[in-house]
């Protein structure tokens, strides 16, 4: 498999590494869609639908029928509220108070296609913060942690500070689910075992800075 016969229809930097964790190569392509929510969308079918609105922006561009898109999105939810990326400093300390001592759900979709078939599976993760003092939150939104991050934070950088508990998966609060992620490029042919493999492709931990 090429870079250019995968591709992460994806900006974010978390899932480029979790797929290069699992020793896949790929190609990066940023699909700018529109993110509003429906009126009567639960938090569910929102997610669905933005990894397949994604994975679709991408292969309207492609030539070759046979690439594999991989798309997905994250939404926190804290009892009715849905939590996507941060607007501003206030949005995000108002995020930060919600979650404060409490658990809130961490909801990640995945979509794997091509021209002709289209597989989309949903995770839920359930993570319990600890308190969060207005103080942190405050230095926590200087840090520049929260920017472009759903719920105002990242589980994998200082975000982790405040996790007590996760219930779930890891990677899916990251942003992409590895388990759902990898079972459903093996219904496209993909082995990511077998692949790293083949290709002699030596994959290493995520570095601290690579994390961030």
């Amino acid at each position: 498999m090429t870079r250019d016969s995968l591709i992460l229809a994806s900006a974010s930097p978390r899932r480029k590494k979790l797929l290069e964790q699992i020793g896949l190569q790929f190609s990066v392509s940023n699909e700018d869609i529109n993110e509003s929510y429906l009126v009567d969308e639960s938090p569910e079918e929102y997610v669905r639908r933005m990894a397949e609105e994604k994975a679709s922006s991408a292969l309207s561009r492609l030539q070759n029928s046979a690439t594999i898109v991989i798309a997905a999105d994250t939404l926190v939810v804290k009892g009715s509220r849905l939590m996507g990326k941060p607007t501003d400093r206030e949005d995000c300390l108002r995020m930060l108070k919600l979650l404060s001592d409490g658990e809130h759900r961490v909801l990640s979709a995945v979509c794997v296609a091509t021209a002709t078939l289209k597989k989309i599976v949903l995770h839920e993760s359930t993570v319990s913060f600890g308190p969060i003092s207005e103080q942190q939150a405050e230095d926590y939104w200087s840090s520049g942690e929260p920017k472009g991050k759903a719920g105002s934070y990242g589980i994998q950088g200082l975000g982790a500070l405040f996790v007590r508990r996760i219930e779930g998966s890891y990677s899916s609060v990251m942003g992409l689910p590895l388990f759902e992620t990898a079972n459903l490029l093996k219904e496209f042919g993909i082995d990511c075992l077998a692949q790293a493999s083949v290709d002699g492709n030596s994959v290493s931990p995520m570095s601290e800075g690579e994390l961030n």
